[in-house]
């Protein structure tokens, strides 16, 4: 057995404490509520015209793949584009480019 050492009489250090570089840029962003990196669990969308699937970008085009129903085997592809709700071929959901930052 090891020799163990007791933490701190202040107790362990929270990842917010320990947080460096990146991460901590990624935590503290975060904390305003934005979520650059998509931890947080997405909002469900109706996927039509008018409440589309929002889908984050950081450029002005996006390739997006449509699995349609739960067990399907093919994948549709959709190009994304800025301004822009384009449609699944397929089952019809709307999925929109939004634009996104990272820290």
């Amino acid at each position: 057995s090891w020799p163990r050492e007791s933490p701190p009489p202040e107790g362990m250090a929270t990842d917010e404490e320990q947080a460096t570089g990146m991460e901590r840029k990624v935590l503290d962003t975060i904390k305003k509520g934005v979520d650059p990196y998509g931890v947080f669990p997405s909002k469900p969308y109706g996927g039509t015209k008018d409440d589309p699937h929002l889908v984050p970008s950081l450029t002005n085009v996006r390739l997006v793949g449509c699995i349609c129903e739960e067990d399907a085997t093919e994948t549709y592809y959709i190009w994304l584009h800025k301004d822009k709700i384009e449609r699944c071929p397929s089952c019809g959901a709307h999925f929109k480019l939004v634009p996104c930052e990272l820290p």
